[in-house]
């Protein structure tokens, strides 16, 4: 049975370490056996753990993307809205700008 880091179950599932760490502090993923071979404990993944975590991880919702597509869906109701009220409007014409010529002395 083979076993593996956090930075190793990361890359097979095609994430971070980084957010994988922070997925087992907040909770959104069930903490594996740790165990401490120096100063810092490490977890120590399985490989039906890893594959436990490939079904899991398209659950969970990554809050930004979350509030990303919420809040596009409520300016997009609010463009909609807008746009039946008002009637569309003929583009304002630009002046030119006019540019000065230099005087060449003799």
């Amino acid at each position: 049975m083979n076993r593996y880091s956090t930075r190793q179950a990361a890359k097979m599932l095609g994430i971070a370490h980084t957010t994988l760490a922070h997925y087992i502090e907040i909770g959104k993923v069930p903490a594996p056996e740790s165990m401490i071979p120096g100063i810092r404990p490490t977890h120590v993944w399985t490989e039906e753990e890893v594959e436990g975590l490939r079904d899991l991880l398209p659950k969970i919702a990554n809050g930004r993307k979350t509030r990303y597509q919420k809040k596009q869906s409520v300016v997009s109701t609010q463009q909609s809205a807008k746009n039946k009220r008002t009637q569309a409007r003929a583009p304002a014409l630009q002046k030119k700008k006019q540019t000065k010529k230099k005087k060449s002395k003799p």
